[in-house]
């Protein structure tokens, strides 16, 4: 089964979110997860967005664990641009470009779930090792995903945080200019 998540009209050019996306495609979710959590990019959010929307798809309306899924594709595609222009010398227009991207992400169930190979190997009561064996890898999952997510958090809040300084540096700035005239 595959599981569908997009976002539409991302005001973020698709070939910086394309540098993002293709490093976390082959990965698993919760290494997909923890990866975004490190990248040092404005699109990691994106991506991580997109993935946890993805994510949170599958296991509301299919009712799947987060164990039972990979990554199938994530698909980052042009969107419309918008039309801008900037004044320049004698008169004339210089046109600027804004673009924008689609980013879909594919989720798929694996052939056989971790649980089943476990308990092939151990050869102990399969019902009982794969059911023992599933909530571990589940409850390993859950804690890890959090974790990426409480990363991903401060890592959007020291970006606003910075973006809000330099606001600040000028406003102090434009308040100096004033006085002194």
């Amino acid at each position: 089964m595959i599981i569908k998540a997009e976002q539409k009209n991302t005001r973020q050019t698709s070939r910086k979110v394309r540098l993002v996306a293709d490093v976390v495609k082959d990965m698993s979710v919760v290494d997909a997860i923890n990866h975004l959590a490190v990248i040092n990019r404005k699109s990691t959010l994106l991506v991580l967005k997109v993935l946890r929307q993805a994510l949170a798809n599958a296991t509301n309306n299919f009712g799947l664990s987060v164990a039972d899924l990979e990554i199938d594709n994530i698909v980052v595609n042009d969107g419309p641009a918008l039309k801008r222009w900037r004044a320049v010398s004698r008169g004339r227009a210089h046109t600027i470009l804004k673009r924008t991207c689609h980013v879909r992400v594919d989720l798929r169930t694996k052939k056989e779930a971790k649980a089943v190979k476990a308990a092939k190997t151990a050869k102990v009561a399969p019902a009982a090792k794969a059911e023992e064996v599933e909530k571990t890898v589940a409850t390993e999952v859950v804690k890890k995903s959090q974790e990426a997510i409480k990363l991903d958090r401060s890592k959007a809040q020291t970006y606003k945080s910075k973006a809000g300084a330099k606001g600040q540096a000028n406003k102090l700035i434009q308040s100096q200019k004033k006085g002194s005239k």
